[in-house]
């Protein structure tokens, strides 16, 4: 089945999504897919081109997704925060054949963005659309950070995506009368997955948030009746320690589900118990979305002392290094560039760099082998915030590493070898020079003489990460 054949069984609603800027029917999002879709056409988009757009968590974000497959093209989607670096080596990776974004675009040689506002109005109506043959079963490209610094664009197919919104409805007990909240920019596959795809497979409601506010979030939990929301730890501890807190401005949600670091079970208890719903571990990635959960009657305990279980043909397995590794239908297929999916895919099994102990199918946790900092549910490479800091003249050489954090799950914090000094003043006003995403930028800067290194030359991050519960520090006053 391709994405826009399940979307389009759905059942109508008055209220399909709900944004900042409006509430807008079945009806209303169809007419500007076909329009949007007709225009790309016209501007001769063809089955199997790729279309980058870079929008703000909106109805607009759900509509270039949907038109894209109207018409059998490619999305790609361009994470909202990304700094122009970011961007111009997606760009250079999936090579669009248009762009599709707001005002605040950087300069990106050679493409010239278009909005969904200037699409819609250079067709007619949807009935000018009629859907295209898809070339091949790509649907999206999402990136996400590799190990050389670089993003990688994940590539997913119509049949990963559609099998993943389906068996996800299934496992949460998603129906019509449920509403999702989604504060998640729309280029992560958490956010496609809850912003797209599910209302899609369930025909619920989704309300969608350009930037997470925890008291406008509790006006739209009450006011949408809100059931069901999935997010780092930091957007539920946000939510509860926030001044207009009450009880009551949550009734009617009934589960929340969480992955990332942070996820402990002393957490997982106080939002039951605080929030009054079922609280959920999940483990996922964007080249794995939502691999492992929890069914929404499996065992309490089950649920946040460990990140879940498989369902339907998905398996998972733990090699001899401890290393846990996936099979099954809702993977991607790969990366754009062949040789990281030959590294990390291997014989229908992806190789997730992340270490874990199995127990009866119910998969936990315990570690990373790669070098990922994971931010607020943003994946980070400590290789590309390195890069960045080593281009700077006043710094000799940096390793970057997580520093655990209460609110964040973790924050970057960064080791340098600058002689002549180097402070987090300093820092940030480099990253902002580069064009870096703000949610990279380190949030602590240790000077030292040297970095300590392994026999095998390699720094030994371990031991930074132990000195970062050691000493003094310099830390950032606010998170950007």
């Amino acid at each position: 089945m391709t994405l826009d054949g399940l979307l389009a069984v759905a059942l109508a609603r008055d209220d399909l999504v709900v944004d900042s800027r409006g509430r807008y029917s079945s009806a209303e999002v169809g007419s500007r897919v076909g329009a949007v879709a007709a225009a790309l056409t016209a501007r001769n988009v063809a089955p199997g081109d790729r279309v980058a757009f870079r929008l703000p968590v909106g109805v607009d974000a759900v509509v270039a997704y949907r038109a894209c497959w109207r018409i059998g093209a490619v999305a790609v989607a361009l994470h909202p925060a990304a700094g122009s670096h970011q961007l111009v080596q997606a760009l250079e990776q999936a090579r669009p054949a248009a762009v599709v974004a707001g005002d605040d675009f950087p300069p990106a040689p050679g493409y010239r963005p278009v909005s969904v506002d200037e699409l819609a109005g250079e067709a007619g109506t949807a009935a000018s659309a009629p859907a295209g043959a898809v070339t091949g079963d790509d649907a999206v490209v999402m990136f996400t950070s590799g190990s050389t610094g670089a993003p990688r664009g994940v590539v997913h197919t119509h049949g990963s995506l559609a099998y993943k919104a389906v068996q996800l409805a299934g496992a949460h007990g998603l129906t019509r009368d449920d509403c999702a909240l989604v504060p998640s920019p729309l280029a992560h596959v958490a956010g496609l997955l809850h912003g797209v795809l599910l209302p899609g497979a369930s025909a619920m409601k989704t309300v969608l948030m350009a930037r997470w506010e925890p008291e406008e979030a509790l006006g739209l939990i009450e006011r949408e009746s809100v059931t069901y929301m999935v997010g780092p730890p930091t957007l539920f501890t946000t939510l509860m320690d926030c001044d207009g807190f009450e009880p009551s401005r949550t009734a009617t949600l009934r589960m929340i589900s969480c992955g990332g670091a942070g996820v402990t079970p002393a957490f997982c208890r106080r939002a039951a118990d605080t929030l009054g719903v079922v609280v959920k571990r999940s483990y996922g990635s964007t080249e794995a979305p939502t691999f492992a959960t929890s069914r929404f009657d499996d065992p309490p305990e089950r649920m946040i002392l460990t990140d879940g279980r498989t369902f339907g043909e998905s398996r998972m397995r733990v090699d001899a290094s401890g290393e846990l590794w996936l099979a099954g239908p809702e993977l991607a297929r790969g990366y754009l560039e062949p040789a990281d999916t030959k590294a990390a895919f291997v014989d229908g099994w992806f190789r997730t760099g992340d270490l874990a102990t199995l127990d009866e199918g119910w998969v936990t946790i315990t570690g990373r082998l790669g070098d990922r900092i994971i931010r607020s549910g943003e994946n980070i490479s400590a290789t590309e915030v390195e890069q960045h800091l080593e281009a700077h003249p006043a710094v000799l050489q940096a390793a970057a590493v997580a520093e655990p954090d209460d609110r964040l799950g973790e924050r970057v914090a960064a080791f340098v070898v600058a002689p002549g000094g180097f402070d987090l003043a300093a820092c940030r006003e480099w990253f902002t020079r580069r064009g870096a995403a703000r949610f990279i930028t380190p949030e602590r800067i240790e000077v030292v003489d040297e970095l300590p290194v392994l026999a095998s030359g390699k720094v030994d991050r371990m031991k930074l990460a132990a000195r970062l519960r050691e000493g003094s520090s310099q830390r950032a006053g606010a998170a950007p």
